[in-house]
């Protein structure tokens, strides 16, 4: 294959579609206009200037855009990563905690490499559920506070704003309803001269671009130590809010995505970050919805441009991005937290079919992330909840029949299920040691041994029945359980 030709192979269909690259430059314009409050909001939960918030959404969306495995997801500064990071500002300063933001990167890169991806296949559909509607619900109460105590004007242009993004898309999809949106109410806001919140009350915003450098703190131990609980934590809230968004917006787009070189790439984004004096980051699910589910955009330029645009927003029309009314922001935001709420899994038709204990699970996930206003959190009570669910489900279905020879010498006792800790704390108490003959048969070819705890039992049945002077045989057992009993009991099994 030539050079020409092998080029060709690589470049992605859409770059001769022109309808792709409006559609992805004007959702990066989308996505950067929603990113800048949210970036001085953040910063503001860090305790550093909004500089750094905004610096981190630069490097941190421009980089992904790259070294990332989910297409057209948005990585910026966020609020869990601002919460996780702030105690650490608070008590030791800037210095450490963009020392701690590339330390993170690092976590992030080795656990990725290490496969940490493959354990998304263990997070149930409920718990995935409930993480969807938890994002919908944090994102609308992000915008309760520029709601209240605000002048009258800002009640109708949101609802303004809102009727723009219903009502548009039925006239043209050529442009995206949320920047007609912003673009409309902020002509209004200023030639009215409304006095009402915008962007620039959130903060000042930079006039010139980040500069790479080293974290300003002693290369010691000390440090080290410091700072690595921290960077430990960003680095599994980052990947687990990452890893459930990517597999949101592949369920959205019907395509598959590379978790490993996701999470490898979400800790190469932070060490960049880091190195630009950022607070770090992670996917952001709200303006990932913008991009995704609001604009349709479907490749990485959005994402790259998100990060460009932002900068350029910032850097060259400052001046004109502070006068942008927060209320215009806010309708873009209400808006995809309606759309990203599954509405569905709440339907009555929906609950009524349901299992109890999976409604539990999707309740208490959304209840421990609205709760903490921690995504991970959320995702890991709601999975230990759907874990003990499953357990107590699982525990009931081992069954114990007995047949008992016409001879009467003999008794056959036939196991059917699932050997593990729940289910064979209830096997020692199936069989009958003093009126069985002084033969048993325990068959389990219709069973399978999972742990110790089932290993345990069946010692436990043998001496009961040995201390009788009646000997027990196990038979039926297949590979993996004879292997298993072989190895914790020390005496082989029958089969």
């Amino acid at each position: 294959m030539s050079p020409a030709a092998r080029l060709r192979a690589l470049t992605p269909d859409w770059i001769a579609d022109p309808k792709v690259w409006r559609t992805e430059i004007l959702a990066g314009l989308v996505v950067a206009l929603a990113l800048i409050p949210e970036a001085i909001s953040f910063s503001i939960i860090a305790g550093v200037d909004p500089a750094v918030g905004l610096f981190a959404s630069f490097t941190m969306a421009v980089t992904i855009a790259v070294v990332g495995g989910r297409r057209a997801m948005i990585s910026a500064a966020t609020g869990a990563v601002a919460l996780v990071i702030a105690p650490l500002q608070r008590e030791h300063g800037l210095g450490h905690l963009v020392a701690a933001v590339i330390l993170a990167g690092v976590f992030q890169v080795v656990l990725g490499a290490l496969g940490v991806a493959k354990l998304m296949r263990f997070i149930p559909r409920p718990v995935m559920t409930g993480f969807v509607n938890s994002l919908a619900i944090l994102i609308f109460m992000a915008q309760v506070p520029e709601m209240t105590d605000v002048p009258w004007p800002v009640y109708p242009l949101i609802i303004g704003g809102l009727a723009l993004m219903v009502l548009f898309p039925r006239v043209t999809t050529a442009v995206p309803a949320p920047l007609v949106s912003i673009v409309i109410l902020t002509v209004i806001t200023v030639a009215a001269a409304l006095a009402v919140p915008t962007v620039g009350d959130k903060g000042e915003l930079p006039s010139a671009l980040p500069v790479p450098g080293l974290p300003d703190v002693p290369f010691t131990v000390e440090t080290l130590t410091t700072i690595a609980p921290y960077a430990f934590a960003v680095a599994l809230v980052g990947l687990m809010e990452s890893l459930m968004t990517a597999k949101l917006v592949d369920d959205i787009t019907d395509t598959p995505s590379n978790k490993t070189r996701e999470s490898v790439g979400q800790g190469i984004a932070n060490i960049v970050t880091g190195f630009f004096g950022g607070m770090g980051g992670c996917a952001m699910i709200g303006q990932t919805m913008i991009n995704v589910k609001v604009s349709g955009a479907r490749t990485r330029l959005s994402t790259f441009l998100a990060g460009a645009f932002l900068m350029v927003l910032c850097v060259v029309f400052g001046p004109v991005v502070s006068d942008i009314p927060m209320a215009a922001l806010v309708a873009v935001m209400v808006m995809v937290s309606f759309a990203t709420f599954d509405w569905h899994s709440v339907a009555p038709r929906t609950l009524r079919r349901l299992p109890a204990g999976e409604i539990a699970v999707m309740v208490i996930t959304v209840g421990c992330v609205v709760a903490t206003h921690n995504l991970a959190i959320g995702v890991v009570v709601g999975s230990l909840t759907a874990m003990a669910v499953f357990a107590r489900r699982v525990a009931h279905l081992a069954e114990v029949t007995a047949v008992t020879d016409p001879d009467g010498t003999t008794v056959v006792y036939r196991v059917t299920g699932a050997l593990f800790f729940a289910s064979s704390n209830d096997l020692v108490g199936r069989f009958d040691y003093a009126g069985d003959p002084g033969r048993v048969v325990i068959d389990l070819s219709a069973a399978h041994i999972w742990d110790a705890s089932s290993v345990a039992a069946l010692d436990a049945i043998e001496a009961k029945y040995a201390r009788r002077g009646k000997t027990v045989e196990i038979t039926g057992l297949n590979a993996p359980s004879a292997h298993l009993h072989e190895r914790l009991t020390g005496e082989p099994a029958g089969r």
